[in-house]
């Protein structure tokens, strides 16, 4: 009853912002000027998103299951989640920046009982704290030093520096050299990663809650090259170095599964070609080595194993070229499994990736596996179709076939042990854009579990999402 109380509420609001803005529009762009602007060399912004989630069975898949401790259900999940953002940009001079973005959210819960039924406003952070030089030695190099958002290529490893806390935040600690190179044809990035578990390490928190950002202390470097001189094509070549440091903190002082000692080294590369108007693709492949540890409970005592992995992503789309926007698009991605026969480690890592890029259901399945958005271990192959029914409405709808590369677990109260197919995932967004400031969207998913599960957790699954953001 709360949740639907709450997005009726959302709904009459949004209602009455459109209406303003439409009945006094010179005003608004007036006031919104204003606020962007406060002062010369000086722009800021806030935003504000607003999401109500309802599911079912989706870490479980198992409609019975209960809370250990309470004795209630806790497959069904119903909550609301607020974040405001406030971001300044200030001009030190024409080459020199200094931007700086703070993030407020918090949950209210309705179920399942084990969540707190009253509402948490839990802390503020900075989530972008740097200082950004162009033009540095006179040459087409930009830097960005401290905290910052790094997304690369598509975010198949590098996306999400923050795991931890959902999409509150995706920051990474880092300095950021990009090269301009040949005439802008060629892009080079340098990036050196620090980032800690804890929240607090670089910068206060205000009103800290002690929150794991990251399942472990990680280091890393990347050097990634991307290059456009042939036409209609891109192609990116990368290394990247990850060094994770398990921490005695992230799970209410339990390390767990979750947290292991690694030293990763990651070889890969993309091509991407738009093959006429209608055809393109885009395939990306990469290999793992060095050293992980296993999964011990007791991660002092863990054995390093010698890694050997492999990813793949592809995807091809055909553009209608129509009046709706029509497009289509088959796609398939691979991340090894571990092979437990071998005394090597052949799980295939996701780096700084471990978001849901393609479900926001099925990254709680991969729980008593690996961790939340750790989505290794897999084959899929996706069917997708989008179009535009209008100018204001776009809809996209996938078709998920899963399986898992090996038998990683023995069989369990939740993995048969007998077969490899995890099942069968159905997503569709609605998203809608009721003005520049204003859009949202409707999510929802559905999983279908197979003989990879048990049949006590081979319950059909599902997650629905309202979702609303107004940028200021």
């Amino acid at each position: 009853m709360r949740m639907m109380l709450v997005v009726g509420f959302f709904v009459a609001l949004i209602s009455g912002f459109v209406m303003a803005a439409e009945e006094e529009k010179p005003v608004a762009d007036d006031w919104f000027s204003g606020f962007r602007n406060p002062a010369p060399g000086i722009e800021m912004g806030l935003d504000f998103r607003f999401r109500t989630i309802t599911s079912r069975n989706i870490v479980s898949l198992n409609t019975a299951s209960k809370d250990a401790a309470t004795d209630q259900s806790d497959n069904k999940w119903n909550f609301q989640r607020y974040r405001f953002r406030w971001w300044t940009k200030w001009m030190l001079s024409d080459d020199i920046d200094l931007n700086t973005r703070m993030v407020w959210e918090f949950r209210t819960w309705d179920s399942p009982p084990s969540k707190p039924q009253s509402t948490d406003f839990d802390e503020i952070l900075f989530d972008r704290l740097n200082v950004t030089i162009r033009n540095m030695f006179d040459k087409p190099l930009i830097g960005v030093f401290g905290r910052q958002d790094v997304i690369l290529g598509v975010g198949w490893l590098v996306l999400d520096g923050t795991t931890m806390d959902g999409s509150r935040t995706i920051f990474t600690d880092a300095a950021r050299f990009t090269y301009d190179w040949a005439d802008k044809d060629t892009k080079i990035d340098l990036i050196y990663i620090d980032k800690a578990s804890n929240s607090e390490r670089w910068l206060k928190t205000i009103e800290d809650r002690d929150l794991a950002l990251a399942p472990e202390d990680e280091y890393g470097v990347i050097l990634y090259l991307t290059n456009q001189s042939y036409e209609n094509r891109k192609l990116e070549g990368y290394f990247m170095y990850k060094n994770d440091n398990p921490v005695d903190y992230p799970l209410g002082g339990l390390p767990g599964p979750w947290s292991k000692k690694a030293e990763i080294f990651t070889f890969g590369g993309a091509a991407s070609h738009t093959l006429n108007e209608n055809w393109n693709y885009r395939v990306e492949g990469a290999i793992q080595t060095g050293e992980k540890s296993d999964a011990t409970p007791d991660l002092s005592t863990g054995t390093m194993q010698d890694m050997e992995a492999y990813g793949a992503l592809t995807n091809l789309e055909y553009l209608f070229k129509d009046s709706l926007n029509n497009s289509a698009h088959v796609g398939y991605e691979y991340a090894s499994g571990d092979d437990p026969d071998t005394r090597d480690n052949e799980q295939f890592d996701l780096l700084w990736a471990e978001w849901p890029r393609w479900s926001e259901l099925y990254i709680y399945t991969y729980i008593p596996e690996t961790m939340i958005a750790e989505s290794t271990n897999l084959h899929r192959i996706n069917l997708g179709h989008k179009f535009n029914p209008n100018k204001k409405w776009q809809i996209c709808t996938d078709y998920h076939l899963l399986w898992a590369d090996e038998q990683t677990m023995p069989a369990s109260t939740r993995l048969s042990g007998n077969s490899k197919f995890r099942g069968q995932l159905i997503t569709c967004w609605a998203k809608y854009r009721f003005s520049k400031q204003l859009f949202g969207h409707l999510l929802g998913e559905y999983f279908v579990p197979d003989n990879y599960y048990t049949k006590l957790c081979r319950d059909d699954a599902f997650f629905f999402r309202f979702n609303i953001e107004y940028a200021f």
